[in-house]
């Protein structure tokens, strides 16, 4: 896959968009059934997608007003819209790969089509490779779903564009961030476009910031193999043993279920979001964490 990022956009799109077609193939006629949290001011959706991906319907409960985040299979998205009985007029797209935005021209077309559905705001960020997209975003600016806000957060390295979206709604303190491939349970995406810097700083100097009891929403069902690592990485972490042993004794829906997990359980269980701990550090035997941020994820390239 680190392959296609020297293809033309348009040709590397086209082999991306194959390959998972051929990959979930065998998965099509298996039930995907959806996962739902519901929260006072806003209900999340985890619809599951292709292989391994979540696309999420984010509910505002007040007004009914709906965005939905990288929706990859957009017959499916409308099908739980309508479900559920919300106003989808919001798209937002974490990054540009296919598995990602590759339904955003068809969930476009399907709003061109039907005038009565409202206009379909497209947000992503500044990257021409993103389908569809009608509103640039950046780091820390703003926009609304019902009466949910929204905070876009910067995060370059997987791609050069990627962004995370921080939601927040009521006077509970409800909160939830939606990570595409920069943050997943235990783990993070590899660093396609960017430096260890970047991730460092993605990681560390923003999600780390975030509350502790944030949900966390990632673009991929990667528990397994992540925990795995973090185990091999911290053998003495009790909290990822603890997961570890729960996610092998679960099945797909189990293991679905993991998700969302929180920035407080990321911070005791993600080795990336530990390299200032000296257990790692000694893992792959560097000072700083930085480096050490670096050498994890070559290590784990390999894993």
């Amino acid at each position: 896959m680190a392959l296609l990022s020297f293809l033309p956009h348009r040709l590397s799109q086209r082999l991306t968009a194959l390959y998972f077609t051929v990959s979930s193939f065998s998965l099509q006629r298996r039930p995907r059934t959806t996962q739902t949290t519901a929260m006072a001011s806003m209900t999340v959706t985890k619809i599951p997608a292709l292989k391994d991906n979540f696309m999420y319907l984010v509910v505002c409960n007040a007004t009914r007003q709906a965005a939905v985040v990288d929706p990859v299979e957009p017959a499916r998205v409308l099908e739980v819209a309508r479900e559920q009985g919300c106003r989808l007029n919001q798209l937002l797209t974490t990054h540009h790969h296919w598995d990602h935005a590759g339904g955003n021209e068809a969930l476009c077309e399907q709003y061109r089509q039907h005038a009565d559905w409202g206009q379909l705001t497209v947000y992503g960020g500044d990257d021409e490779r993103i389908p569809g997209l009608t509103n640039r975003v950046g780091q820390d600016d703003t926009f609304a779903i019902g009466q949910l806000r929204v905070r876009c957060l910067a995060t370059p390295c997987h791609t050069t564009s990627h962004v995370c979206y921080y939601v927040e709604g009521g006077d509970r303190g409800e909160r939830a961030v939606f990570t595409g491939d920069t943050l997943f349970l235990a783990g993070c995406g590899r660093f396609f476009e960017g430096t260890p810097a970047q991730m460092y700083d993605a990681l560390i100097g923003k999600l780390s910031a975030l509350p502790d009891d944030t949900r966390v929403y990632c673009g991929h069902e990667y528990a397994l193999q992540n925990l795995r690592f973090g185990h091999q990485v911290e053998p003495d972490n009790a909290d990822t043993r603890a997961l570890l042993e729960r996610a092998q004794a679960a099945d797909l829906e189990g293991r679905r279920a993991l998700v969302p997990s929180t920035i407080g359980q990321e911070k005791r269980i993600n080795v990336f979001m530990r390299v200032h701990q000296p257990a790692v550090q000694a893992y792959v035997g560097k000072g700083t964490p930085l480096e050490t941020m670096q050498a994890l994820r070559a290590d784990k390239d390999k894993f």
